[in-house]
């Protein structure tokens, strides 16, 4: 079953980045390639994603779970970055992080082609990150079809702060 080989392959962290917070590393699951074939195609078949005309990647691990799930459905791919990473006009927002504030962006030129996305990360948290790229979606009148994320850390309630659908392929309290 997939949850229980991708509860094996992550790795936590203690006290990373700063003191208090549990982190949860994902990147294990691209050393099994099985199972990164195995994810990736599980979600490149989900209807958030093919409802979608296009998918968004969250800076850094959303591109490479976002990336292999757009060749794989056969769907544009755009990325959020960091402030200062992007050329060209930019649209972008602020959110709060469990142990910051960070601010993401995308170009405006290349959400311009599409009105519907889904956007994909690799964890849900306390949900900043994802619904600061939603938000900037819905303010430009673009749809979401959902969010798209590997682990989910239920306890955080991240869940809660998205307007879109949320599919997770493993949950934590």
């Amino acid at each position: 079953m997939i949850e229980d080989r991708l509860t094996k392959c992550l790795d936590d962290y203690p006290d990373f980045p700063k003191k208090g917070i549990l982190f949860k590393d994902i990147l294990p699951v691209l050393q099994d390639v099985e199972l990164f074939k195995e994810l990736s195609n599980k979600l490149s078949k989900i209807d958030m994603v093919l409802g979608a005309e296009a998918l968004i990647g969250i800076d850094a691990r959303g591109f490479i779970f976002g990336a292999a799930v757009a060749l794989l459905s056969g769907k544009p791919f755009l990325t959020a970055r960091k402030q200062g990473k992007l050329p060209g006009e930019l649209i972008c927002s602020s959110y709060d992080l469990e142990y910051g504030q960070d601010t993401l962006c995308l170009q405006k030129k290349a959400i311009q082609r599409y009105s519907s996305f889904c956007i994909i990360d690799d964890l849900l948290a306390t949900g900043g990150t994802a619904s600061a790229v939603e938000s900037l979606l819905i303010d430009q009148r673009k749809s979401v079809t959902g969010l798209c994320v590997i682990v989910e850390l239920t306890g955080l309630l991240g869940r809660s702060k998205m307007k879109c659908e949320v599919a997770s392929e493993l949950k934590y309290d």
